[in-house]
């Protein structure tokens, strides 16, 4: 089921408010964990057995680290129980790869599995994985209550596409939390931003990246065209379903971390990755990269684990080589900065801004890529590689027909918009008037959006095939 569909946002989700509210408080984790269930179950019913027994498996692997004697027994634990986790995940999304690699270095034909990949695997994996590692190292008490911790995996604002909520960020909620008319007015508000990110100019980008791909007539220009368009596109349906995440999580007292800080203005790679999707990010830094030494080893250490880091990185979002190729640009760039380009990228005013989107740019063309020879051939035809020329008639047909939104794209996504509405609000002068605009201009976002829901097709959110 999609947040940005006409059965969730006027079927399911008022269904479930009015369940949650008339719930009692101990019964209301409960609505929580059924809910998500029929969430997920609506799109992928017989891969619930599958989240359910991964569940079990976190669950009862917390349990017995926190009540094993010695170390040995909790390392135990922890080996076996992460490791099925991991290797639930490796069989679903990752099977084929192996088997398509194999063919192809051995030249014997081995048939393709007939695996379709969970929706949300990746997300509700590390999920669990970091609860278990956090039970191991006692930074959190493993949850006793199962109905608690299966509501926690499986919270449908954030189960199938994050952020990645670790479960020591809302334990407390977990137990005992707050609901009141403030934080449901924030998550409404936080969701219908959201929602009209998604529907209003990722969609509307989307069919740009579409067009792009079908034409023949890629010239250079063209080229550019597409990485930008992409780049917004990737942006404002991530962030926009984080934003629905958020707010829906809100309405139900829960404060989930925040996933994207305008990773646009970044005057460098290393703070554009602190600011983009900063819930995988951290995961990895505390995970993986700090418990491989980070960079408290010799300097060749230090960048072997960089690229791991980042070879994982791109991994992780799927089981194609120009993912792996995505994430090892990014700790070549990484290096770079942290050897020598860092202190004078941090000098610069404009130069570093630009240096930025031009490589992440490139990144994301490689991102969307089929495979490696399309990546290389579209980052070939940025540099007039390929392409059938510098500029024609048809990019300018689409660049007249989309620069108005990718104009919009571009303020929204800077902290302009942002800021000028926090001063608003905060005004004296102004803060009455924008407290009755605001309803209003949420309605007719709403009614906007139903509109292009109505008119419109199928829009799943990128992030679902990770």
């Amino acid at each position: 089921m999609l947040f940005s569909s006409i059965p969730f946002m006027y079927y399911f989700l008022p269904c479930v408010l009015l369940l949650y509210m008339a719930a009692p408080k101990c019964l209301k984790n409960s609505v929580i964990l059924l809910s998500s269930l029929v969430f997920y179950a609506w799109g992928e019913p017989k891969y619930v057995i599958l989240m359910a027994v991964t569940i079990a498996i976190g669950y009862g692997a917390g349990l017995l680290i926190e009540k094993a004697k010695t170390k040995a027994w909790k390392r135990a634990h922890l080996i076996w129980s992460v490791g099925i986790c991991l290797a639930f995940l490796g069989y679903f999304k990752y099977a084929n790869f192996f088997v398509a690699n194999f063919s192809a270095l051995t030249g014997i034909s081995v048939n393709m599995l007939q695996i379709a990949l969970p929706i949300g695997i990746s997300f509700y994996t590390f999920q669990i994985v970091s609860y278990i590692i956090d039970v191991y190292r006692a930074d959190v008490a493993a949850q006793k209550n199962i109905i608690n911790f299966a509501a926690y995996v499986t919270m449908f604002p954030q189960l199938i596409a994050g952020p990645i909520v670790r479960y020591a960020d809302i334990a407390v909620q977990l137990e005992s939390r707050t609901h009141t008319l403030t934080d449901t007015s924030l998550g409404i508000r936080r969701f219908m931003v959201g929602f009209a990110k998604k529907i209003l100019i990722a969609n509307t980008l989307g069919e740009l990246c579409d067009i792009f791909k079908a034409t023949d007539d890629k010239t250079v220009m063209f080229y550019w065209l597409y990485a930008v368009a992409f780049a917004l596109h990737i942006y404002f349906d991530f962030s926009g379903y984080s934003d629905m995440a958020i707010g829906i999580g809100r309405i139900f007292g829960f404060k989930f971390i925040e996933n994207f800080d305008h990773p646009f203005i970044s005057r460098s790679v290393t703070e554009f990755w602190r600011r983009w999707h900063m819930s995988l990010g951290s995961w990895f830094r505390d995970y993986v990269y700090i418990p491989l030494g980070g960079n408290r080893v010799s300097k060749p250490r230090w960048f072997l684990n960089i690229f791991i880091v980042w070879g994982l990185t791109g991994f992780w979002h799927g089981a194609e080589w120009n993912f792996i190729l995505w994430g090892l640009y990014f700790a070549v760039l990484l290096v770079i900065e942290k050897l020598w380009l860092l202190k004078g990228l941090n000098k610069m005013k404009v130069l570093n801004h630009v240096y930025v989107m031009f490589f992440v740019l490139i990144s994301f063309v490689i991102f969307n890529a089929s495979n490696v020879t399309e990546a290389f051939r579209y980052v070939g035809g940025m540099f007039g590689i390929g392409a059938t020329g510098f500029v024609s008639d048809e990019f300018f047909y689409y660049l007249r027909s989309y620069g108005p939104m990718l104009v919009l794209g571009i303020i929204g996504s800077t902290p302009l918009v942002k800021n000028v509405c926090t001063k608003l609000s905060q005004s004296p002068k102004t803060s009455k008037v924008v407290n009755i605009l605001e309803p209003i201009a949420l309605a007719a976002l709403l009614i906007v959006c139903t509109a292009f829901l109505v008119d419109g097709s199928f829009n799943p959110f990128l992030y679902f095939r990770f």
